[in-house]
């Protein structure tokens, strides 16, 4: 049987990481915890997810770095320009599910549906702060 078609393509920073989406984007969500600032640079990161089946890197994987984030979450990176590129849940609910930053897609994408996520920690220096855009949890994770 033939894989699904690609229907996504997208790399790293410096381009040594490319990587393959074969599935509709789901759970379209911009994230305002602090874990997700830190670690995009930003007042927010923006990630899709797809079914882990359905993400592939397809060149460059020997410069992928892993690290652990928090208790069951592992985030990858380029280890050569330091793009973050995904994240995933190592055991329970959706730890069959990849979530990986939009930001990286080469390829246009529209989403049907997105969200906000703790928008109680919107930092005070974003013109979102006080505004409190749909969000589920509070603070940092």
């Amino acid at each position: 049987m033939d894989p699904a078609p690609i229907l996504y393509h997208g790399s790293c920073l410096c381009g040594a990481i490319r990587y393959a989406v074969r599935s509709e984007i789901k759970a379209v969500s911009h994230c305002h915890c602090s874990m997700c600032r830190k670690a995009h640079g930003a007042a927010f990161a923006s990630h899709g997810s797809v079914p882990t089946a359905a993400f592939s890197i397809v060149e460059g994987a020997q410069w992928l770095r892993q690290r652990s984030s928090s208790p069951g979450v592992t985030r990858s990176f380029c280890g050569q320009c330091g793009s973050p590129l995904t994240w995933q849940r190592d055991h329970g609910d959706f730890s069959d599910w990849t979530s990986f930053s939009l930001g990286t897609l080469d390829t246009p994408f529209t989403p049907r549906k997105q969200r906000h996520l703790y928008g109680d920690a919107v930092p005070a220096w974003h013109p979102l702060h006080g505004t409190q855009p749909h969000a589920g949890g509070t603070g940092t994770p």
